[in-house]
């Protein structure tokens, strides 16, 4: 019964993140266009206050929205001294412990994340947990307005064209928690390779 749910958690969180991570490898192509609509605008025109921020946003959407599935795929960097030579039922053993180190440090940054998101809508308080819960049951018995009544000053990028830093926080958070469950998955992987069960394919 274990084994099965597993199966079923592992192939629900692979396609989820392949998924994602599919349709976030485009953001290339718009990273590409805001790069090359900087050069034109400071070539032929007055230069476009927003590009820079604009493209580092969109970076950080592509690289913490492709994370879990590179984790997926195991294309993510890696120090191999000789983790190449072992064998697969050696490799589940120390991946079994070593993701543990990896989810504690996702849930570490995922709580800094949500902190620091809570800040940027207004929060300056200690329960960042808590500000979201409340935030939450405004939105649901009022609504959007009622959702912003409980936001404070929202904190601005310190540049000329000043964007709001929620969005980008707010995707860090997103892709901080989709990487946390594809480590869950990768350790149940490994618990079923060591098992001797069938494993769900990555691919």
């Amino acid at each position: 019964m274990m084994h099965r749910l597993m199966r079923g958690y592992i192939r629900r969180i692979d396609r989820m993140n392949r998924f994602i991570g599919r349709i976030a490898m485009y953001l290339i192509f718009a990273l590409m266009g805001v790069l090359l609509w900087s050069s034109v605008s400071k070539t032929f025109f007055s230069p476009a206050l927003w590009t820079l921020e604009t493209a580092q946003f969109v970076m950080v959407t592509y690289y913490i929205l492709g994370g879990p599935y590179s984790i997926q795929m195991g294309s993510n960097v890696r120090m191999d001294l000789f983790y190449g030579e072992w064998s697969d039922r050696t490799r589940a053993m120390v991946d079994t412990v070593t993701v543990f180190f990896l989810m504690f440090y996702l849930g570490v940054l995922l709580y800094g994340g949500i902190s620091s998101t809570a800040y940027s809508l207004g929060y300056f308080g200690t329960e960042p947990l808590v500000f979201f819960r409340d935030l939450l049951i405004a939105f649901i018995t009022g609504g959007p307005e009622a959702a912003a009544a409980q936001t404070g000053v929202l904190e601005r990028s310190s540049t000329v064209w000043r964007p709001v830093i929620w969005p980008v926080k707010t995707i860090l958070c997103f892709g901080v928690f989709l990487m946390l469950l594809q480590a869950l998955a990768e350790l149940c992987r490994d618990i079923l390779r060591l098992s001797g069960e069938e494993v769900p394919s990555a691919l």
